[in-house]
């Protein structure tokens, strides 16, 4: 205990022992006055300038450091100073924002580049450019279910009107563009919203877009682009093997960063608990454990161990879990807006939420559907308090964005059809949402605010959150990308060299009779692709690879000594749904079983089937001893050159199924919505969870 005893000048200067309560005293004055004063306290710190990067903004320069003067009043605001923390910079920006611009931060919609026709029935017929879409998109029909609507949706405005009239600066590309042409625009983008207002930068989002699938559409995933191609989300997780799997989230953080992708609106952490379900292929399978561990990597691989300015910022989707819609139903659409438990397994679908949480994912995104039978209130999620608050935030911890998908307001507001625009922004404001995917027209959720009818504090709650991310990502302070290099990296050599592995270790080996597999030397083989749509018949594509194999391939069948049929069935689409019933038999999805049969009766075959989802194939696969069916092989998204390697016997297969197989259409039709395949009990699988030999 440091005494009060007056002491004379020499004894302060000389005993050891005062020297030492001097120092005490210095470092506790020090420490006070270092919390009462943050910006000192972190001076003090040793502190790394970051790499600014300005096109209208000023450079100004304070104790040797340089700051980015964004709202042009030649000083250094706390908003400005990269040395306070994401929080501290946040709060000063929200305190000068008008509600105006508040309002437009809380929007996310499509934006366009020139030429790009996104949600249109036309297609340009000129290349995609650099260069803004200034045109408004507004619709009168819903875009999914093709009804009228209540009232016309902007869903994407025109870039410059987008940012100076309306405030927005949380965008959704989906154009499939080159590195190039994307960064060009990304910069050009950056360039307008520094140079407006308080010059708060753009975010810019986008659906997957390193995945080969079958199923490419806007909002669900981009496709096969220029980034490097891995298979599909099925197939990392057949892999089995979590260290790739984050290898592949930190290549594509590294390719979406390059060319001004910031944020993912994926990946998703539903459950393909429901095997008709036309979104299985964007999820990781039917384990919620195995589930868990996959968004984990994905997290920690696409953000780090916590947002920086070399992350991608993930919205995880769709809680609390989108999988167990009545009939497999998607909600989407009027007709798919039940979501059911009759198996009691709700619970189950947050594992994989708890997961991503856990690694610090940025923001999650509920889904449109509405629970039935249980203890919630029957009403979509975004406007269920008691899911998105209740559940996720408190009892789950979430502090993250809670991002609405696009459209529950205007399109898909289950359970509130009967309230008035305003009313639903009332009701999912207080519910939690903070950030509304799908129109970019402020209005109506400006004149609820404005209206009084929500307080304030929500918009600054939301608004906060929002910043936050902004702030962590580093984008204040360099929202711009390098156009040569990012043209070089996306899509490099390296990045695919590890794609190709992760194709060959997706794909699972069920059955080889006789040890029919790895192809013997000099077999001659007999390659077709077949994929259809439906109501197409007929033969499939014969491949004959230009790459040297051990094998011979053969253009017919009759000469060959075996088959090789890959069938990738291809059946009614997401957005092409109609709300008649889902089947998994193959006749039912595009596949002409009459000519299969025909074909497979000439030669062994080896049969190789694309599982976007678990296909019933009884109709083509027996197990008598008549089968002429010699292997089967599981794909999820993958290329030809992978299969033969599996098939040649260049790569052994090691993957293991995602999800179980129903034996029948009857089994697939009775199985519980919620309930994964390996706990349907006996009788149920044809091809089971975890499944998968090797040579």
């Amino acid at each position: 205990m440091l005494e009060r005893t007056a002491l004379s000048p020499e004894k302060i200067a000389t005993t050891p022992a005062d020297r030492i309560r001097r120092w005490l005293i210095s470092f506790l004055l020090l420490a006070v006055v270092s919390v009462s004063n943050p910006v000192l306290g972190q001076a003090n710190k040793a502190v790394t300038q970051p790499v600014l990067q300005a096109r209208s903004a000023k450079i100004i320069e304070k104790e040797g450091l340089k700051f980015k003067d964004l709202n042009r009043n030649g000083q250094v605001d706390r908003y400005e100073d990269w040395r306070l923390s994401p929080e501290e910079r946040s709060r000063d920006l929200l305190s000068k924002m008008s509600v105006e611009q508040k309002v437009g931060f809380m929007l996310i919609s499509t934006t366009r580049m020139k030429n790009d026709r996104s949600f249109e029935a036309a297609r340009s017929k000129e290349p995609i450019t650099s260069d803004f879409n200034e045109e408004d998109l507004v619709a009168e029909t819903n875009m999914f279910t093709r009804k009228p609507l209540p009232a016309p949706i902007m869903n994407a405005a025109g870039t410059t009107k987008a940012v100076t009239q309306f405030h927005l600066r949380h965008f959704i590309l989906r154009a499939n563009a080159s590195a190039r042409t994307t960064a060009e625009w990304a910069n050009k983008l950056q360039t307008l919203c520094e140079s407006d207002g308080l010059g708060i930068p753009a975010i810019v989002a986008s659906n997957p877009r390193n995945h080969i699938t079958n199923a490419a559409a806007i909002g669900t995933s981009v496709g096969k682009t220029v980034f490097s191609a891995w298979p599909g989300e099925l197939g990392l997780s057949a892999m089995r093997d979590l260290k790739l799997v984050r290898e592949f989230a930190d290549i594509a953080r590294q390719e979406w960063a390059a060319v001004g992708l910031r944020k993912g609106y994926m990946y998703m952490a539903d459950l393909a608990t429901e095997p008709r379900w036309q979104r299985v292929d964007g999820t990781f399978g039917e384990n919620a454990n195995w589930a868990g561990q996959m968004m984990t990597q994905i997290v920690l691989g696409f953000q780090g161990t916590k947002l920086g300015p070399g992350s991608v910022a993930l919205t995880t989707k769709h809680f609390p879990g989108g999988g167990a819609g009545k009939g497999g139903q998607d909600p989407h659409f009027d007709w798919g807006k039940e979501e059911v438990f009759p198996g009691g397994m709700l619970e189950n679908n947050l594992i994989p939420f708890k997961a991503a949480i856990a690694a610090g994912t940025s923001a999650i995104m509920p889904y449109y559907s509405m629970p039935v039978g249980t203890k919630y209130e029957p009403i979509a999620y975004a406007y269920n308090r008691a899911v998105i608050h209740d559940l996720l935030r408190t009892q789950l911890g979430f502090k993250g964005i809670i991002n609405s998908d696009t459209g529950p307001i205007e399109m898909m507001p289950w359970g509130a059809e009967n309230l008035s625009i305003k009313e639903r922004y009332k009701r999912t404001l207080e519910a939690g949402v903070n950030l509304y995917s799908g129109t970019a027209d402020p209005t109506l959720l400006l004149e609820t605010v404005k209206s009084g009818m929500v307080e304030i504090k929500l918009v600054d709650d939301s608004v906060l959150r929002l910043l936050m991310e902004k702030f962590a990502l580093g984008l204040f302070e360099n929202p711009y990308v390098d156009v040569e290099a990012a043209e070089r990296l996306v899509g490099n050599a390296s990045f695919q060299a590890r794609a190709d592995l992760a194709h060959r270790k997706s794909i699972v080996l069920l059955r080889n009779e006789a040890k029919t597999l790895p192809l013997k030397a000099k077999t001659k083989v007999y390659f077709e692709v077949y994929q259809k749509r439906p109501g197409e018949t007929g033969p499939g594509e014969v491949v004959t690879p230009e790459k040297p194999y051990s094998v011979d391939f053969v253009k017919t069948p009759e000469e060959a000594d075996v088959i090789l049929l890959w069938i990738r069935p291809g059946g009614r689409s997401l957005f092409g749904s109609d709300g008649s019933p889902l089947a998994l038999s193959l006749s039912k999805n595009g596949v002409d079983v009459g000519y299969i049969n025909q074909l497979t009766a000439k030669k062994p075959t080896l049969l190789a089937l694309n599982y976007s989802n678990p296909w019933v194939i009884d109709e083509i696969y027996k197990t008598d001893a008549q089968n002429r069916i010699k292997g089967v092989l599981a794909t999820f998204g993958t290329t030809p050159d992978a299969l033969l390697d599996i098939v040649t016997g260049r790569f052994k297969p090691t993957g293991k199924m995602p999800f179980t197989t129903p034996v029948s259409e009857a089994a697939a039709q009775n199985q519980k919505e919620d309930v994964p395949g390996y706990q349907e009990g006996a009788g149920y699988a044809l091809f089971k969870y975890d499944e998968g030999l090797t040579y």
